[in-house]
């Protein structure tokens, strides 16, 4: 398994996108907005915003007219916690002006590993209560020694057509494939 065929992935992507280095912070909770001191209510569905534990993370982020797209591979040697998801079916997590609802969804099958999908709704409010919306899609899969990941952020109000769940589900499917060669 190599981590850093998550490259390959991204031709897998429509016409339109522009290509950038993944953010410095990389874990889910970070993609969907929230700043380095985030929260988790309950504070045990922490684990699922954060699978990697801030371990080094290979991938790339792209952005284009349906959305940004963040494809990722941790190395970190977790599994996934079925009681954890059992728990955290829904969950809010905030971080100073930013605040969301994270719900477990269906997500893929993937051969040999234990999968994870997440759908965050999040809203930031600024100056004089102006507020900023986004909408995300995860999905994980845990590999043993690494964690895989797509996550697709898109504007609830934007007149352009989104990338859907079904997309970052694919995308998921074919990053792992890569990354196991």
């Amino acid at each position: 398994m190599d981590p850093t065929r998550v490259e390959r992935v991204r031709a897998d992507l429509p016409t339109g996108y522009e290509f950038t280095p993944l953010p410095v912070r990389a874990e889910p909770a970070a993609l969907w907005g929230l700043g380095p001191q985030w929260t988790a209510d309950p504070p045990a569905c922490a684990e699922l915003g954060d699978p990697a534990g801030g371990a080094a993370v290979h991938g790339w982020s792209a952005s284009g007219p349906g959305g940004i797209v963040y494809a990722a591979v941790a190395d970190a040697a977790v599994a996934m916690d079925p009681a954890a998801v059992d728990a955290c079916r829904s969950w809010r997590l905030s971080a100073g002006h930013t605040a969301g609802v994270v719900t477990v969804v269906d997500s893929p099958a993937v051969g040999g590993a234990p999968t994870l999908g997440l759908s965050a709704d999040v809203t930031t409010t600024v100056e004089g209560g102006t507020e900023t919306r986004s909408h995300s899609e995860t999905f994980m899969a845990y590999l043993g020694q690494h964690v895989a990941y797509v996550t697709v952020v898109t504007d609830p109000g934007s007149s352009a057509q989104t990338l859907g769940r079904d997309f970052a589900s694919d995308l998921l499917a074919k990053t792992v494939a890569a990354v196991r060669g």
